[in-house]
């Protein structure tokens, strides 16, 4: 046999991922832009659901008020992710609704203040006004440190062995909602994610008129027909003596979004009434933010490589931080129920489609604001069982996560400082918001109980969340740990020139503000 040359089994790093059909900055044909929008916009569908499903009935709401605030959170992610592309990163990315925010909004639900109302829907509107109130004040936090520069100051502590961790973890930190989800109705969702798997990727080169229609369009294909079988099983009575959580994952009809829902029904700032202040849980609430902008941080690396843009520089990123505080400012003004991060699954899926065009997202945007205003057809897409997203989240998660691992070909990966960052921050960060977790779910209160009700969700929600811990970890043994001379094995002259706004000449291209609004706004 031959000797096999180093060249030929070496793959030279690449800034930008090749294989794109169409890039941040280059939009498909309408009719699939459209398309392609709506696949977006039905993805956002789960978590706009989901965390409703699991909030409002702990604050007392009946279906009708569950209808409303999923309506209302729809409709300001529309107006957030429009935002975004516009005047923030500019990146292709959704602004939907964060789970990082659940732990402060529960302590805020379980106030005695709160818990003592006796009617359910006065004390579900009460609950509504105190979480607007701390999510409107804990929103300067994201504000502030966008618009001052601060957190792009910051970033410059960044290197691509200290990120590659948190992005990894941004997706292998969600497992939970991957097959342990499937699992409460594998009779729907390994079909869902055995199709998914199928189409677009061992599929991917069918083409309809030189369109690879599989690869594009699967998400879209795969619900409806899985969706379809659900019914078929559902109303076949399939679930009839199942129980009640295999009936709530696998029905298509346990979810009463419909009949719960008006025809139209526009949400308006303050709908809800006047919000509540209070300082304890205006803190508590910081704490979310602050992870809100450490997993949209990580999202941001993720969606400017599967969008094949430069990485974003400090002054985009704080740009886009500063604008996702307005989208959290939003929340509390309408009441959404939870704050604003960056949708994980929606970066997934410009990777699975490979399409990161800004329009499709914009498009999905209008989608979402469309039918948030028309609920019974809202709804009705709304009712699609969680299990059938959970089966796409195993495939969209685990990819965004090996985009993060991507990030270590720019790094030496033969020395044992940047091995020892890796593994110990992949997996305290993995480790330790599973602690946390299993504690929770044993003594139903977190790890951190004190008499400080706003120091402890501070702690239950910072440890809670992989990203967070694998970037306390990794940024601090990266800049701590053998830093003399350790600049080329970081990565670091590879990263250095996408710093700032002229360090590269593609910044312009893919970063710069519509209308020509970089004449008022320059780059600092």
């Amino acid at each position: 046999m031959a000797e096999v040359k180093p060249e030929e089994i070496s793959h030279p790093p690449m800034e930008q991922l090749q294989g794109f059909e169409y890039c941040i900055d280059s939009n498909p044909p309408w009719g699939e832009a459209i398309i392609l929008g709506f696949q977006h916009y039905i993805l956002a569908l789960g978590t706009a659901v989901m965390i409703p499903a699991v909030l409002v009935p702990m604050m007392g709401g009946d279906d009708g008020d569950r209808v409303r605030v999923v309506q209302t959170l729809l409709f300001v992610t529309g107006i957030n992710t429009l935002l975004q592309s516009l005047f923030g990163t500019r990146l292709p990315t959704v602004i939907g609704g964060s789970y990082a925010f659940v732990i402060p909004i529960i302590a805020i639900i379980q106030d005695p203040s709160l818990a003592a109302i006796a009617d359910g829907h006065e004390r579900f509107l009460q609950s509504m006004r105190a979480i607007q109130g701390a999510l409107i004040v804990s929103s300067s936090i994201q504000i502030i440190l966008g618009y001052s520069q601060l957190w792009g100051i910051f970033s410059r502590f960044f290197s691509p062995v200290g990120m590659a961790p948190v992005v990894a973890l941004l997706g292998f930190g969600l497992f939970e909602r991957g097959f342990p989800v499937v699992g409460r109705c594998v009779e729907v969702g390994l079909p869902m994610l055995i199709l998914f798997v199928v189409l677009s990727q061992y599929l991917k080169n069918v083409q309809i008129k030189d369109i690879p229609i599989l690869e594009r369009f699967s998400l879209f294909i795969c619900i409806a027909l899985v969706w379809a079988y659900a019914q078929i099983l559902t109303s076949g009575g399939a679930y009839k003596h199942s129980s009640e959580v295999t009936q709530i994952s696998c029905r298509t009809d346990r979810a009463n979004l419909i009949s719960s829902a008006p025809w139209i029904k526009i949400p308006y700032p303050l709908q809800w009434g006047a919000p509540t202040f209070s300082a304890g849980q205006s803190f508590g609430m910081v704490s979310a933010v602050l992870v809100s902008l450490i997993e949209s941080t990580a999202s941001y690396k993720a969606a400017a490589r599967l969008a094949s843009a430069t990485p974003p520089p400090a002054h985009i990123l704080s740009r886009g931080i500063g604008w996702q505080g307005i989208g959290i400012l939003l929340d509390g003004l309408f009441g959404t129920g939870t704050g604003s991060t960056v949708s994980v699954e929606n970066v997934g899926l410009l990777g699975s489609t490979r399409i990161g065009s800004r329009r499709v997202i914009q498009i999905s945007a209008g989608f979402m604001i469309f039918f948030s205003m028309l609920g019974k057809f809202g709804a009705l897409f709304a009712s699609i069982p969680f299990t059938i997203f959970a089966a796409v989240y195993c495939v969209l998660f685990g990819l965004v996560a090996a985009v993060g691992l991507s990030f270590l070909q720019f790094t030496n990966m033969n020395s044992m400082r940047n091995l020892f960052i890796v593994g110990v921050s992949i997996f305290l960060g993995l480790s330790v918001p599973e602690y946390f977790f299993r504690y929770t779910m044993a003594s139903q209160r977190g790890p951190a109980h004190t008499k400080a009700g706003w120091f402890n969700d501070y702690i239950n929600t910072i440890f809670s969340s992989p990203p967070t811990v694998g970037m306390i970890v990794a940024v601090f043994l990266d800049n701590t740990l053998e830093v003399k001379n350790a600049a080329k094995d970081r990565g670091m002259p590879w990263w250095v020139p996408f710093r700032s706004f002229k360090g590269d000449s593609r910044n312009e291209e893919f970063y710069s503000l519509p209308f020509n609004l970089n004449r008022f706004f320059p780059p600092s």
